[in-house]
């Protein structure tokens, strides 16, 4: 993959489209946190209301899958010959996304 067309509109889909520019450029990472708010904001109530409701184990775990899915994520990234940078942010990106589909 050629470094200019990696992380690009066309790589790494945040969650409001709005945020991004309507062509393919490089997006920094607050704009994917910006983007990713309310997955964010909705993964985080749920982790404390886990909390809350059985003990601290829960959202341990829940953040465990997290970040395995985003390692996952990232390794198969990197295998396609992407960016570190790429690969980070399309594994971020993609598993706040993914996660949202269920709601």
């Amino acid at each position: 993959m050629r470094s200019e067309h990696c992380l690009t509109r066309n790589h790494i889909e945040v969650f409001h489209n709005r945020v991004l520019s309507s062509g393919p450029q490089r997006i920094r990472f607050r704009t994917l946190v910006y983007g990713s708010t309310l997955p964010l904001l909705v993964w985080t109530g749920i982790a404390g209301f886990l909390h809350h409701v059985f003990n601290p184990i829960a959202p341990m775990v829940l953040c465990g899958l997290f970040v395995t899915l985003i390692a996952l994520g990232f390794a198969l990234r990197r295998r396609r010959k992407h960016s570190v940078r790429c690969s980070f942010y399309g594994a971020l990106g993609a598993v706040l996304a993914g996660s949202m589909d269920g709601f």
